[in-house]
C-alpha cells in the first residue's frame, strides 16, 4: 500500500535516547515532518522480557501506522534487537532499525579488539549474535553491558556524578583489553560520546549509528518516492507523565520542545 508522502516519519525509542537519532534524521532531512514517541512508561526496555518487547513493538508500529505515518525508525537498539523481525512481519510500513556498528567497526580497526557499550538486552540477543558472526567473528568483540547507563543519563543528566561513576565502571574493561573502537549500541550513549572519550587512551574511534540510520532512511524514502512534502514540523510524545518527560527533552535537547500525551 503506497502511503502519502506528505505524511510525517514516526521514531519511537523506549525512553530519549533516540533523540540523537532524530537530530540526525533531522539534519538530513530538513523538510520532513517527524513524530518521536517515547516509551517511557516501560522504560527501561533493557529490564523487560524479549516476549513483551515483541508485543509492544507490534502494538506501537501499528498504532503509529493508524495514526498517520509514512515510515519508522526504530531508535532502540534493545527494542531492534527483540522485536524489529516480529514488527517488520507486522506492518506494511518502511522500517529503519538500529543496531550497534559492529559491521564498521570491523573496518576499522587496527588492532582487532573492539569494544561494544550496551544493553544487557541487547548483547544477549539472537540478533547481535549474528551480527558479530555475520561481520566480526575473526575479531575479539569485547562486550559490555551497561546496566542503569541509560536510565541515569535520562535521570540525572549526562554530566551528572551518578553516570560518571557509571562509566568509570563500564569503560575500564574496555581501556584494559586494549580495544581501538569503541561501538555506542544503545542511542543514549552519544549523550555521554565526550565524557567516554576522556576515559579511553587517545586515538580511540567512538562510532555512533544515528548518521548511518538516517542515510538509509534516506534511500529507503526514495526508493518508495515518499520523499519531502513536509515542513519541518516535529511533534514529541510519551506514554509517560509530559511533565516530567518535557524537562529532560529540554535538558538534552538544548531548547523547548512541546510534549503531548499518546498511548498506543
Amino acid at each position: 500500500m503506497t502511503r502519502p508522502h506528505n505524511l510525517p516519519i514516526a521514531v519511537f525509542d523506549s525512553g530519549l535516547g533516540g533523540l540523537t537519532v532524530l537530530h540526525a534524521l533531522r539534519s538530513r532531512l530538513p523538510q520532513e515532518d517527524f513524530f518521536y514517541f517515547a516509551d517511557t512508561r516501560f522504560l527501561p526496555y533493557g529490564d523487560r522480557p524479549e516476549v513483551f518487547l515483541k508485543e509492544r513493538g507490534v502494538l506501537i508500529a501499528g498504532a503509529l501506522a493508524r495514526r498517520g505515518a509514512k515510515a519508522l525508525v526504530i531508535a532502540c537498539n534493545t527494542a531492534t534487537a527483540a522485536a524489529a523481525e516480529a514488527i517488520r512481519a507486522a506492518t506494511e510500513l518502511p522500517i529503519v532499525a538500529i543496531e550497534p556498528g559492529v559491521k564498521p567497526a570491523a573496518a576499522l580497526t587496527r588492532s582487532g579488539v573492539v569494544g561494544v557499550l550496551a544493553t544487557t538486552r541487547t548483547l544477549d540477543s539472537e540478533r547481535f549474535g549474528r551480527l558479530v558472526g555475520n561481520h566480526a567473528n575473526h575479531l575479539n568483540i569485547v562486550a559490555q553491558a551497561c546496566p542503569g547507563l541509560a536510565e541515569a543519563i535520562e535521570t540525572e543528566g549526562p554530566a551528572s556524578p551518578a553516570v560518571g561513576l557509571l562509566l568509570d565502571a563500564f569503560v575500564a574493561p574496555l581501556v584494559a583489553a586494549g580495544v581501538d573502537v569503541v561501538v555506542l549500541g544503545c542511542t543514549h550513549y552519544p549523550w555521554v560520546a565526550e565524557a567516554i572519550s576522556r576515559r579511553m587512551p587517545a586515538g580511540v574511534a567512538l562510532l555512533d549509528t544515528g548518521e548511518p540510520v538516517a542515510r538509509q532512511l534516506e534511500r529507503l524514502l526514495s526508493a518508495g518516492r515518499l520523499l519531502g512534502g513536509g515542513s519541518g514540523q516535529l511533534k514529541v510524545a510519551t506514554s509517560g507523565a509530559p511533565h516530567a518527560v518535557s524537562a529532560t527533552v529540554d535538558r538534552l535537547w538544548g531548547r523547548h520542545l512541546p510534549v503531548e500525551h499518546w498511548e498506543p
